[in-house]
């Protein structure tokens, strides 16, 4: 198939697609990403490294469809211009498309983890200075804003969106309860609601840190030990497969050549 013929049979098909769509395809698309059914989980997603709002969510998903799409053409073109057959130059492009917009969500969700990793680990020293802060005579947002204007990461981050929330004129207990709820932890979720119950009914607040900070340390700690088992695991793999067989062989190669010597006539 030659390359004149192609090309306005791809502007004939995207005339297609165009009138199939909408006189507006780019409004359609808007529509259609608007409508979809893993906006919430995305957005969850998102949430969680900083920006769950609308406008962020659209401009992931317009940022996905345009690489599968480019990735998609791409792949085409270069099979037609090798001269592959025609079906399966498509399906290549397809699943190209396929691939690339589940790598662009698989990378979301691996940026997630990776986040929630960060948060974790430092939570307990965060927590410990929020204690000590406390402890100097200082109110729970004025530690709060200490810690965020002088620590650096993810949870000093969030402290300094509540001390800003808080003085816009939202109460402090719900800017707390917005920023558990943006974190898929169920540590820093307790820690928001025992602080919540604390100030709201007057309780000792340094006790409550202390023992959050106990805890958080040794969830860290059987972290540790988890990936140290899981890491373990992984090494025996090339010991067992590679490292083994080559020293098995080493100790019987000179018997074996001993034995061909003897056998040769």
């Amino acid at each position: 198939m030659k390359i004149s013929i192609l090309i306005p049979a791809a502007l004939a098909l995207l005339g297609s697609v165009t009138l199939a769509l909408n006189s507006n395809p780019k409004s359609e698309i808007d529509q259609r990403i608007a409508l979809s059914k893993d906006r919430e989980t995305v957005q969850g997603r998102l949430r969680e490294l900083g920006d769950g709002s609308s406008e962020k969510f659209e401009e992931f998903r317009r940022r996905q469809l345009a690489r599968s799409l480019a990735t998609s053409i791409t792949m085409l073109l270069a099979f037609l211009i090798l001269r592959k057959p025609l079906l399966l130059s498509i399906l290549t492009a397809s699943l190209a498309a396929v691939f690339i917009y589940v790598l662009i969500d698989k990378q979301l969700s691996s940026r997630v983890k990776i986040h929630q990793l960060s948060v974790e680990s430092e939570f307990p020293a965060v927590i410990e200075m929020y204690s000590l802060a406390l402890s100097a005579g200082e109110t729970p947002l004025s530690a709060m804003e200490r810690i965020g204007n002088s620590a650096k990461g993810a949870m000093a981050i969030e402290f300094r969106k509540v001390v800003t929330v808080v003085k816009s004129g939202q109460p402090f207990h719900l800017a707390l309860d917005s920023m558990g709820r943006e974190f898929n932890s169920i540590t820093i979720r307790r820690f928001v609601d025992s602080l919540i119950i604390a100030t709201l009914r007057g309780a000792p607040v340094i006790e409550v840190l202390q023992r959050h900070a106990l805890e958080a340390r040794e969830a860290q700690r059987n972290r540790v030990l988890s990936a140290a088992a899981k890491a373990e695991i992984s090494m025996m793999i090339p010991v067992v497969f590679l490292i083994l067989p080559i020293s098995i062989l080493f100790a019987l190669w000179p018997s074996l050549a001993n034995l061909n010597l003897f056998s040769s006539p």
